[in-house]
C-alpha cells in the first residue's frame, strides 16, 4: 500500500527566514537561498523515504506559502489584499490572540498581493527547477523507482479567494484567467513525470472565510464554479496522475462552522482527477466517512485519506492508524485504491508550524507502521 502526505513540510528557521525576507522584498543572497533550498530538499526527500513514504515531494521548501508563491512567477499582482479572518478568529477572540502569539514571523497569510492587472506567467522556469530538483533528490536517494514524486500547485479557486481581484470585471473572469495560467504550471509538473496535487481548500475552508455570508447551498454553488475553472486548467492531462486536496483549514481551532463533507462531496466528484485527498484524522472530521453512505465513492478514484493530524504533537498509535485505514478501505472496497496520508501540510506557510520537525517524521513513520499492522490482519 502506497503511503504519502499532503505536501508542505517544515522549512527550518534559517530557510523560513530567507523565504519570508524574499517575500517582503528584502535583499536576499540568491545563491545562498538556492543552496539552502537544495540542501533542505535533499534532506526532506531522504527523511520521507526513511519514514516509509512511497509518494514523496520536495516539502514545498522553495515556497513561502502554498498558494501565495505564484506572485513570484506571475505578473499582474501588487498591493495587498484585505482577507477576512476565519469565523474561528472573530467568534473566539482569545483563540485569535493565542494564534497571534504563535505567529510572530510568518509568511503572508491574510495580506497577500492582489490582481491589479492581467495575470500571466512570466516564465515556468521556477516550477521546472522545482521538478528537476525533486527528481534529482529522488535519484540521489537511490529509490530505483520505488518512490514516486509529486508536486503541489494551488487551484484557481484558492488563488482567487486569497489574492483579491481588483482588475477583472467579475470573479468568474478572474477564475478563468487564473485557470488558463495555472494550467501551464500543471502541465510542467505532469510532463516532469510527477503526480500533480492541486491544493483546493477553497472547496471547504472558504465557507468560513471569504464566503461566510453565504448559505451552505450558496457556497456549494460557488464551489461548483471553482471546480469548473479547475477542470478547464486540467484539460488534456491524465486524470490518474492528478490528486485533488480539499480541507477545512490547517489550524487547531474550534472549526465549529465547518461545512459537512456530505454537502460538498458531490462537487468534489465533478473534478477531473483520479485521486481525492480529504482529512479524516482531526477531531472535527473523524466521523466524515459517513458521507460516503450517502454519496458512494466512485469506483474509478483513489482515496487519499488523512490518518494523522497535522496540527498537534501527539504521534498517533499505529493501531489507531490501522483502524483508520480500515475505514478508508471499507469506503473504496479495495486496499489498492487507498493511499494513507496526512490531514494537511505540516508547513502551510513559512513560519506557520504547529508540529515540531522531529515529531513530523514520527507521524509519517506512524502511517507506515499503521499500514503494516493493517496488512498483517
Amino acid at each position: 500500500m502506497d503511503v504519502t502526505h499532503v505536501g508542505s513540510l517544515p522549512r527550518g528557521n534559517a530557510l523560513a527566514d530567507l523565504l519570508i525576507a524574499r517575500e517582503k522584498g528584502e535583499a536576499v543572497d540568491a545563491a545562498a537561498l538556492e543552496a539552502a533550498i537544495a540542501d533542505r530538499v535533499a534532506e526532506m526527500v531522504a527523511r520521507q523515504v526513511d519514514a516509509g513514504i512511497t509518494i514523496a515531494n520536495d516539502g514545498e521548501q522553495s515556497r513561502a506559502g502554498f498558494q501565495t508563491y505564484i506572485v513570484e512567477r506571475m505578473t499582474g499582482f501588487g498591493g495587498e489584499s484585505t482577507r477576512r479572518p476565519p469565523m474561528d478568529y472573530t467568534e473566539f477572540p482569545t483563540f485569535a490572540a493565542l494564534m497571534a502569539q504563535r505567529m510572530r514571523n510568518v509568511a503572508k497569510i491574510r495580506n497577500a498581493p492582489v490582481a491589479e492587472a492581467p495575470v500571466a506567467y512570466a516564465s515556468t522556469a521556477a516550477v521546472e527547477a522545482e521538478c528537476a530538483r525533486l527528481n534529482a533528490a529522488l535519484k540521489d536517494k537511490g529509490t530505483d523507482g520505488r518512490v514516486q514524486g509529486f508536486m503541489t500547485a494551488p487551484s484557481p479557486g484558492i488563488v482567487a479567494t486569497t489574492l483579491d481581484n481588483k482588475h477583472y470585471d467579475s470573479d468568474d473572469a478572474y477564475l478563468d484567467a487564473l485557470a488558463a495560467e495555472l494550467a501551464k504550471e500543471y502541465r510542467v509538473i505532469v510532463d516532469a513525470g510527477l503526480v500533480l496535487q492541486v491544493d483546493a481548500p477553497d472547496l471547504a475552508m472558504e465557507r468560513c472565510t471569504k464566503y461566510q455570508d453565504l448559505t451552505d447551498e450558496g457556497f456549494v454553488e460557488q464551489a461548483g464554479r471553482h471546480i469548473a475553472a479547475l477542470n478547464k486548467a486540467l484539460e488534456g492531462l491524465p486524470r490518474e496522475r492528478i490528486r485533488l486536496h480539499c480541507c477545512w483549514g490547517n489550524w487547531d481551532g474550534p472549526h465549529l462552522h465547518d461545512l459537512a463533507l456530505e454537502k460538498i462531496l458531490p462537487v468534489l466528484y465533478r473534478a477531473d482527477v483520479g485521486q481525492l485527498s480529504i482529512p479524516f484524522a482531526n477531531p472535527r472530521h473523524q466521523h466524515e466517512y459517513r458521507a460516503f453512505e450517502v454519496h458512494p465513492f466512485p469506483s474509478d478514484r483513489v482515496l487519499v485519506p488523512g490518518v494523522v493530524d497535522t496540527t498537534c504533537n501527539y504521534v498517533e498509535h499505529p493501531q489507531v492508524v490501522a483502524d483508520r485505514i480500515a475505514q478508508a478501505v471499507a469506503v473504496t472496497g479495495d486496499p489498492a485504491r487507498v493511499f494513507p496520508s496526512t490531514d494537511c501540510g505540516f508547513g502551510t506557510f513559512a513560519g506557520f508550524d504547529f508540529v515540531a520537525e522531529e515529531v513530523v517524521f514520527e507521524k509519517l513513520k506512524a502511517i507506515r507502521q499503521g499500514v503494516e499492522l493493517y496488512e498483517a490482519r
